[in-house]
């Protein structure tokens, strides 16, 4: 008798893990397997990265239109503000955290190369879509996931 006690104990406790595991840390907004957060402090896109990797994420990567706008979502309490995700551009663009670059929304005209815009930023000039910014040192808040 004591053991089926012992087993259901271990089954809920097991299931907490397992939840606590896949969800969240307190601060972040879940959309399906990914966590995002949106960090209103302003720093260059580089301080912005490691910012994300010292929290064991990145700058936010896009996949899909959906996600586009829960993160554009993130900002709408700060305003829409101009911020930075996780796009460069090496020659071709990629994300900071190692995933395909395969969903664009790029503002019309862009990514247009002016002056070597190397930085992905959303919400330019009130705007939905992305922009590349030619300086990764100008300081804009970001987002995380």
């Amino acid at each position: 008798m004591h053991f089926y006690w012992l087993f259901q104990f271990l089954s809920v406790l097991l299931s907490l893990l397992l939840l606590f595991h896949v969800g969240c840390p307190y601060g972040w907004t879940r959309f399906y397997r990914r966590c995002f957060r949106y960090i209103p402090r302003r720093m260059n896109w580089a301080a912005a990265e490691r910012n994300c990797l010292s929290m064991g994420a990145n700058l936010a990567s896009v996949h899909s239109s959906r996600e586009y706008h829960l993160i554009q979502r993130l900002t709408a309490y700060h305003g829409y503000r101009v911020t930075w995700i996780g796009g460069h551009d090496e020659g071709i663009w990629l994300w900071s955290d190692g995933s395909r670059f395969n969903y664009r929304h790029w503002c019309r005209g862009e990514p247009n190369n002016h002056h070597n815009q190397d930085c992905l930023q959303i919400n330019y000039s009130g705007n939905s879509e992305y922009n590349n910014y030619h300086e990764c040192s100008i300081y804009m808040n970001n987002l995380s996931d």
